[in-house]
């Protein structure tokens, strides 16, 4: 597994203010969010071998951690549990079962699977808000940190921005750890973004406004780079992002901490202006 303070590379790489601005884990904010759609145990030990630091919570999406056998299942958990890492079944498997049995027997089989944490959504099904705070409640009581997510996965139903934030403060009010803000895995029609996967600015806008000091728990889900990179720009490198394809995870940390043209150009340009950096000056001779 990676260092804790990194290596030499990293520090002549990466700028101290950015390094100390970086949070660390276990995070408070900032976090990253990994979907796995079906990694096996040898391509999961090398994402962890390469990035676990840069990995804080690890999505096994929609129903696919059903459809593994249960041994793969359980050595997968363990291993990137060891990593510090949350884990949880996507939403869409809490829904499905949600809908024929009680929650005690999700949170219990979660809990006995050995995932770490659950997400609670209503991206497909609606759920009361006394079934809604049941269900987290639930969880709590079964030793499973709580993700909620809040909006919808059709593209024709979605709920305002003000409803978005409306209830991630409820949610976090009822014992969530952290709020995914809806985008699907492809980052297209739904939540914050258009049919092009264009983010509205003045949604996201709008709920960081109305949730205030509570924005470092949302987890904004951002597959797509343009989406990040607006995303960093608006909250900066410590902002939460999900949805992260397991083979983007250093490339999605390249840009919180300035290691990728479109995060860089700032810095150098915020160096330059407090006379830290000077391009025109030629740096000295070290061999004399």
């Amino acid at each position: 597994m990676t260092g804790a303070d990194g290596s030499a590379w990293y520090r002549l790489a990466v700028t101290g203010d950015v390094r100390r601005e970086r949070s660390t884990k276990p995070r408070r904010a900032g976090v990253t969010m990994v979907i796995d759609t079906g990694l096996g145990l040898s391509q999961c030990g090398d994402l962890l071998m390469m990035a676990d630091r840069w990995i804080d919570h690890w999505k096994l999406s929609f129903g696919t951690s059903a459809l593994m056998p249960k041994p793969v299942l359980t050595k997968k958990l363990d291993l990137i549990g060891s990593a510090g890492i949350l884990t949880f079944p996507g939403g869409t498997m809490f829904e499905a079962t949600i809908v024929r049995r009680h929650c005690r027997h999700y949170m219990r089989t979660a809990r006995g699977m050995g995932f770490t944490a659950v997400e609670i959504s209503e991206g497909s099904i609606d759920l009361s808000p006394d079934r809604r705070r049941g269900a987290i409640e639930c969880a709590l009581d079964h030793d499973l940190e709580v993700i909620t997510e809040v909006g919808k996965k059709d593209p024709a139903a979605q709920p305002s921005p003000e409803q978005l934030a409306d209830q991630a403060l409820q949610d976090l009010e009822w014992g969530a750890s952290w709020v995914v803000v809806e985008g699907r895995e492809s980052g297209i029609g739904v939540g914050m973004y258009d049919a092009e996967g264009r983010i509205d600015m003045e949604a996201v806008e709008t709920v960081a406004r109305r949730v205030g000091d509570a924005v470092d728990r949302l987890v904004w889900e951002a597959p797509l780079k343009d989406q990040q990179e607006m995303l960093i720009g608006r909250f900066g490198l410590n902002v939460g992002l999900g949805n992260i394809d397991p083979a983007r995870i250093l490339a999605l940390e390249a840009l919180r901490t300035g290691l990728r043209f479109e995060t860089l150009q700032p810095i150098a340009t915020r160096l330059a202006a407090t006379g830290a950096w000077d391009p025109e000056r030629r740096e000295p001779d070290l061999a004399s």
